[in-house]
């Protein structure tokens, strides 16, 4: 597996790219929170969230197939969990809808909006943040942002070895496929089982070499060797601006103001 699959768009030239990482990540974080805490009926804060991410979809220069493919990752948990709630709420006050035999409740199709809405913004925002950024340059900035060093530590050695699991699972399947596994019965379920268990103390133990690698050259639980990047003018204006047409959004809520619903 090549090691810029994760973020294998981050050195594409657009504004976004450029932005530093301290405030792409404050910018999308806001983002994701202020989405996260707006009530399912508030339709104008939801447009203007939309827009923001689209106009940074498009600063970003990031192709859409990648956007939409990685965004759909989302889609099966959500719907998973949420798709059912309108045919099993009721509403307090008669109303709903039928479709196909089948009674579906106002309130529960605004809880499923709610949770669609919701996630997709907040894992678009996600997938612009992580592919319009370096990981290296991501763990600096939560370094610089004061996030404790044992959360990037974990992340940076996840991110590292990923990989080698990854490329591990693969040699132990072309191993188990080249003596004629065919996992067309049930019993064939224990040899999946023996893969998983066998990964697990193989990663392990990978682990504890690299620790005592690491310990033996001093290592003392922090990442060493990021650079000092400078947090511009330009940086702090855009994502203040975004954070704050945001969050203007958010506040409306509060207000007498209602333009949908």
């Amino acid at each position: 597996m090549k090691h810029s699959y994760l973020d294998r768009f981050s050195n594409l030239d657009s504004f976004i790219h450029h932005l530093d990482a301290r405030a792409k990540i404050v910018m999308f974080f806001a983002l994701v929170i202020l989405a996260v805490s707006t009530p399912a009926r508030s339709y104008f804060a939801f447009i203007v969230y939309v827009c923001i991410l689209t106009l940074l979809l498009i600063l970003s220069r990031l192709p859409l197939g990648h956007i939409f493919k990685r965004s759909l990752v989302i889609v099966p948990f959500v719907l998973m969990v949420a798709i059912f709630i309108p045919f099993l709420k009721t509403d307090t006050v008669g109303g709903g809808y039928n479709l196909v035999g089948l009674n579906m409740s106002r309130s529960g199709l605004l809880v499923l909006w709610n949770v669609m809405i919701k996630s997709y913004i907040s894992i678009v925002s996600m997938i612009l943040l992580s592919s319009s950024t370096s990981f290296k340059d991501l763990m600096m900035g939560f370094e610089q942002l004061k996030v404790p060093s044992i959360f990037i530590a974990i992340a940076s050695f996840m991110y590292r070895y990923l990989f080698v699991v990854t490329d591990e699972t693969m040699r132990m399947k072309i191993a188990r496929d080249s003596r004629n596994f065919s996992g067309k019965w049930i019993w064939d379920s224990r040899v999946i089982a023996h893969m998983i268990g066998c990964l697990f103390i193989r990663s392990y133990e990978r682990g504890e070499r690299v620790y005592l690698a690491m310990a033996s050259r001093g290592y003392d639980g922090t990442i060493k060797g990021f650079d000092n990047a400078v947090l511009t003018r330009k940086d702090i204006i855009f994502a203040g601006a975004v954070v704050l047409t945001a969050l203007t959004a958010r506040l409306m809520v509060f207000s007498n103001i209602k333009l949908f619903g």
